[in-house]
């Protein structure tokens, strides 16, 4: 009978001592420090993503979408986040190929709240951040989380300066989650998962978009054993024979461990190994369809570096395969290049879930049962929306005039009641007189010419042919029905929103 890891065997986690904590390999950390971009205090200029950039520097230029194409786009996702549910039942293939396609940068952050059911979570917990937020954090995970935040994308303008804004949210969102769940803790690798949400969405939106990414897109990768993330290691180089059979033999040779290379790729969701315009683009894709598109995006960095015979010449061991496999050519990893490969490469859910179950078993013959029970994966938003089928609140403006809350609630106080039915009355009123003229045409000439000859005469004619009359009730009409509309409660001119509106 296999051991448990640690018992008479080693387990894969023992190569990854200190992994959690501290992702210890100056490698892996972003790039920069604090001291380091003291020459863009003086003036400091970013790109559109928010990333400072030297004077001399012009940022990447890429091919952008026009005004109007990217305006027809804003229409349509606002016309889908609107009316969620039901896109989301009967046409959840139209949203795939928009988040193919890319959400606009405007929507973005409201679209990944949508996609990963974080708003849902959110509005069923409305207090729970605030509680969070409000309580002391373990000592020992606030020391560890307050190491870690200055080397959260440092040349970011949100993540710049020490203890600003963008820092302090971070810790907020990190010190919150652990101790929403303490068993689990802190991880390094939630650090820059966290940083990119707040670049989209405010810290309590963050949040909750983080729970749904640990417990529905990737749950049991932040665990203390890191078995999940070994698991998709495993998956990962299986699913490589299919796609890159040269690949995959060369890494076999060499007998490299997934979990050298794939770790940081999966836990930080490729945030800290792409192009930025590239890493967007991969979220959107995986808030919409889950990890597989992980698996895709880790498969084509695999093929296209150490895919063919010729790409192999250079790397003749261990160390020449890694040091290549940390400095990926930069062209396949362009958007241009990567997104299209995704969108083609033929690796589904079930692919994913075959192999999941083929290594699980595996591990267990080796290991044993799994330490950490983590919760069973989904695979993107449909799968997520069918598990928690409480419906989204429809979008609402969030207007800069505050009206009274008996307008708001909709509910009408006596004094409009009456005002509505005195203006029916009047109404129907005006109906009358109408009728009445249309009969007075209808008549034939005779008729009129006798009540002019009256008219002319002096004559006052029959009540039913005088016209003085009708006009005077329709002015008094349009008087009353004009003060009333000014006078309501609604009007900017009331005294009850006079202050707000000036």
């Amino acid at each position: 009978m296999a051991g448990s890891p640690g018992e008479g065997s080693v387990s894969p986690s023992a190569s990854l001592r200190g992994t959690r904590e501290t992702l210890s390999d100056p490698e892996l950390e972003s790039i920069g420090s604090d001291s380091e971009i003291n020459g863009f205090t003086a003036e400091r200029k970013t790109d559109k993503y928010g990333f400072l950039i030297k004077t001399e520097e012009n940022g990447d230029r890429q091919e952008e979408l026009s005004v109007e194409v990217l305006r027809q786009r804003e229409g349509k996702w606002l016309d889908m986040l609107s009316n969620w549910d039901k896109w989301m039942a009967k046409r959840h293939k139209k949203i795939k190929l928009r988040c193919q396609k890319g959400i606009p940068p405007s929507l973005r952050g409201r679209a990944w709240q949508y996609l990963s059911g974080s708003r849902v979570k959110m509005d069923q917990n409305p207090n729970k951040f605030t509680e969070l937020d409000s309580m002391a954090g373990d000592p020992k995970w606030v020391d560890i989380i307050e190491r870690d935040l200055h080397r959260q994308f440092p040349f970011h303008e949100m993540f710049v300066a020490r203890g600003g804004h963008g820092q302090q949210d971070l810790f907020r969102v990190l010190k919150a989650y652990t101790l929403y769940r303490p068993d689990e803790g802190y991880c390094q690798a939630q650090a820059p998962i966290a940083a990119v949400l707040l670049m989209h969405m405010p810290a309590e939106a963050t949040f909750w978009c983080l729970v749904q990414i640990c417990e529905k897109y990737l749950p049991g990768y932040y665990s203390e054993k890191l078995e999940a993330i070994q698991l998709d290691g495993r998956i990962l180089f299986s699913l490589l024979r299919k796609v890159s059979p040269v690949a995959y033999k060369h890494l076999s040779k060499q007998k490299i461990d997934p979990i050298l290379y794939m770790t940081e790729w999966f836990m930080c969701a490729f945030s800290r190994t792409l192009p930025w315009s590239s890493v967007l683009r991969v979220w959107d894709m995986f808030f919409c369809e889950g990890v597989k598109i992980l698996f895709r995006v880790a498969l084509i960095l695999l093929k296209y570096t150490l895919g063919s015979s010729e790409k192999l010449k250079s790397c003749q061991g261990q160390y020449e395969t890694m040091e290549k496999l940390r400095a990926i050519d930069p062209k396949y990893m362009q958007e241009g290049f990567l997104i299209p490969e995704i969108v083609e490469l033929p690796i589904t859910e079930r692919d994913v879930e075959r192999e999941h179950l083929i290594q699980l078993k595996k591990w267990k013959e080796e290991y044993g049962e799994l330490q950490c029970k983590s919760p069973t994966r989904l695979h993107g938003a449909k799968a997520i929306s069918d598990a928690d089928p409480v419906g989204h609140k429809p979008l609402v403006h969030s207007p800069s005039i505050i009206i009274p809350a008996n307008v708001v609630s909709g509910k009408k106080t006596k004094e409009e009641k009456e005002q509505e039915k005195q203006r029916a009355k009047e109404r129907e009123k005006m109906e009358k007189e109408k009728k009445k003229l249309e009969k007075k045409k209808s008549k034939g000439k005779g008729d009129q010419s006798n009540g002019a000859m009256k008219e002319e005469n002096g004559g006052e004619g029959t009540r039913e042919n005088r016209q003085e009359p009708v006009q005077p009730l329709l002015a008094k009409v349009i008087q009353k029905d004009s003060l009333n509309v000014h006078q309501s409660s609604e009007s900017l001119c009331s005294k009850e929103s006079e202050d707000t509106y000036l």
